[in-house]
């Protein structure tokens, strides 16, 4: 039966739904994200918009971040004091940012930050693991830091080919490459495609490059291939003849791919701290990476104050511009 794994880490949460032993779905939650789906907050009218345009907001949030209301009523003077629900999160995308988008609140609602994570896997209906450090890795055991690097490289090998997957403005493309037979090998990384969009949460439009079929009924075979392996609700088009699909489902988060991507110093930092809660031994705890992820968590002392109460340890941070990727703590 699949259940959710779900741990509660220092600057991030992390949650796995994992069946037969491997991550079906995965999900992070940052400190520093922004507004939640479904966050109430006050707000201010900074631009009223016209025609199809929202209007632009500054939330009463950390940083006082930008968002697009839909629907103000009309005559709002600038300046106006307003009540907000947010219907989107802010998105990160290569070479730009996208504000949150929000709505008007309903009447009388209360100001509340949203589900976070662990709320909103609650909801699912499947049973929720608590980990701890102090318990076997099971997000490890499940392929945690492999599924990361897969995320970081865009390389995910299945039986007989691989994905290559790559994060652009305009959507997600993935290609599907291998050798052998043309069909078998759609098929498969089909099926490889859809568990990648599943495992990663993405939404928005999403580009399959498939090995090109010749035959309309082998076409066919790959979309009922994607309709099979891909839960709803999404739109797409059929395979053309070079072998094209285009897919679309609700954006209204950041994905995986978008939040290690477009955020390799804090990725680094959320493993590094995930590591240096694992660590075996007494004594002063180092954790030494690059200048960058050292920065990173310097710059939050209460991760260091929070991972000294976890361990028991004394926490020093070293940077070393000579280490590579995550670093280490020990």
């Amino acid at each position: 039966m699949a259940e959710w794994l779900y741990e509660a880490g220092i600057g991030e949460t992390r949650a796995a739904l994992v069946a037969d032993g491997e991550i079906v779905e995965a999900r992070i939650e940052r400190e520093g994200e922004g507004p939640r789906i479904g966050a109430i907050l006050g707000a201010k009218l900074l631009e009223a918009g016209r025609g199809a345009k929202g209007a632009l907001i500054a939330l009463d949030w950390p940083g006082e971040p930008q968002a697009m209301l839909a629907a103000l009523p009309p005559s709002t003077p600038l300046g106006s004091r307003l009540t907000v629900a947010i219907t989107r999160m802010a998105l990160r995308e290569r070479g730009r940012d996208k504000p949150a988008r929000a709505r008007i609140a309903e009447a009388g609602s209360a100001i509340s930050d949203g589900p976070d994570l662990r709320a909103r896997i609650n909801a699912s209906g499947r049973p929720v693991v608590d980990l701890r450090a102090s318990d076997p890795d099971r997000l490890e055991q499940a392929g945690w830091s492999e599924m990361i690097d897969c995320v970081r490289t865009g390389h995910w090998p299945f039986a007989g080919g691989a994905l290559w997957v790559d994060a652009t403005p305009a959507m997600l493309l993935i290609d599907i490459d291998g050798e052998g037979e043309a069909l078998a090998l759609a098929t498969a990384g089909a099926a490889a495609a859809a568990a990648v969009i599943r495992r990663c949460d993405v939404g928005g439009s999403i580009g399959i490059d498939f090995p090109s079929l010749p035959g309309r009924a082998e076409r066919q075979a790959i979309d009922a291939a994607i309709d099979a392996a891909l839960p709803p609700p999404f739109e797409r088009t059929a395979v053309n003849g070079f072998g094209f699909m285009q897919i679309i489902r609700r954006r209204d988060r950041p994905s995986l791919v978008e939040q290690v991507r477009f955020d390799p110093v804090a990725t680094d930092a959320a493993m590094l701290l995930r590591q240096a809660e694992r660590a075996v031994g007494t004594g002063v705890l180092t954790l030494t990476a690059r200048n960058a992820v050292i920065d990173h968590i310097a710059a939050h002392p209460d991760w260091t104050e929070t991972l000294q109460q976890r361990t028991g340890r004394t926490v020093r941070l070293s940077a070393d511009p000579a280490v590579k990727g995550v670093g280490h703590a020990q």
